[in-house]
């Protein structure tokens, strides 16, 4: 766990998002917000919580990463059928993704504009617009 967190500010994350602060999501919540704003695969927290010495299965980390998000603790950024990353930052913001080395990059929120949208069906809203630029090396060097 980075110096930046304690145990009491993770409890508090945690309780203040309506989660029981087990061991195993105090772990995987000091790994996630442990060095500020990050994105992550479920495989590379997964990797990192055993590189630290946490023993946690990859299915706990998947729960794990989609309690928080059901929470409001992340969001999930899905990029295509195969690949989601959880994002610590759940402010209003959109994402480059570098198909090269599938790498999400933020973008502002008020750098993209949306021209129109379309009406909604009855009864519903627009929650949210979330816009993912696929980006790759450019080869004009």
């Amino acid at each position: 766990m980075s110096a930046h967190l304690t145990l009491h500010d993770l409890d508090q994350r945690l309780r203040g998002a309506g989660l029981r602060p087990t061991r195993q999501r105090r772990d995987l919540a000091g790994l996630l917000y442990g060095d500020g704003d990050r994105h992550v695969t479920a495989e590379v927290l997964h990797r990192e919580a055993v590189e630290a010495g946490v023993k946690v299965s990859l299915a706990t980390v998947y729960n794990t990463l989609h309690q928080f998000t059901e929470a409001g603790l992340l969001r999930q950024v899905v990029v295509d059928a195969q690949r989601s990353y959880f994002d610590t930052n759940t402010g209003h913001h959109h994402h480059f993704y570098n198909t090269a080395d599938q790498e999400l990059i933020d973008i502002p929120g008020d750098h993209v504009a949306v021209g129109s949208l379309p009406t909604p069906p009855d009864g519903m809203a627009i929650e949210q617009v979330d816009v993912v630029v696929r980006i790759s090396p450019n080869d004009d060097r």
